[in-house]
Formats: C-alpha cells, structure tokens, sequence
C-alpha cells in the first residue's frame, strides 16, 4: 500500500504564496492520477487539483492560481499555491488510488 506523507503547510497571507508536497512511498502507477483535495471547516472535502502522466486537472475556484506538479522518479507531486485567498483556507490532502496523507494545514488570512 502506498503512503502519503505531505508537508509545505502553514500561514500566509492574502496574495501570499505557499508550495505543497507530497512523497509517496510504495510503487506508483505513472498513467494513475494523483490528487489533492482540501477539507475546510464545516464544509465536505474537495478535490482540488489531480495530475497523471497523461493530464492534469484541477478546479475552475483554483485555476490560474494553483498548479500541481509531480516528479515520477522522486514519487512526489506538488502544488504550487500563489495569489491565496481566505477561502483556500483549509487542510490539504494528497492522495492516490485509495491510499491518504494525514493532511496539512493552509490558514490564509485576510
């Protein structure tokens, strides 16, 4: 089973940037889409962007701002975060064919 362990979480304010990381360990399918999906108070978890060898893609609230990247060699994926608002404001999950990171906190303030 694959593990997920993401990191590059934290405080940024409105229009401030933040970069994501997810390392996986385990084997990694490179045509098999990895996602994130974020979860914010109150609110049902979201997909927010997923990338595989072949596409990308992500949702019409973060396009243009995010943009996810992986590294099939390295087993990670990224997603670059530039012109936050407050309403990015969540914990980001990455995941892949069933397997979840444990999460990582996004406060954007205003």
């Amino acid at each position: 089973q694959v593990q997920l362990v993401e990191s590059g979480g934290g405080w940024v304010q409105t229009g401030g940037s933040l970069r994501l990381s997810c390392a996986a360990s385990g084997t990694i399918g490179r045509f098999n889409f990895m996602s994130w999906y974020r979860q914010a108070p109150g609110k049902q978890r979201e997909l927010v962007a997923r990338i595989s060898s072949a596409s990308t893609d992500d949702v019409d609230s973060v396009k243009g701002r995010f943009t996810i990247n992986r590294d099939n060699d390295k087993k990670t994926f990224d997603l670059q975060m530039k012109s936050l608002k407050p309403e990015d404001t969540a914990v980001y999950y990455c995941t892949y064919w069933g397997s979840w990171g444990r999460g990582t906190q996004v406060t954007v303030s205003s």
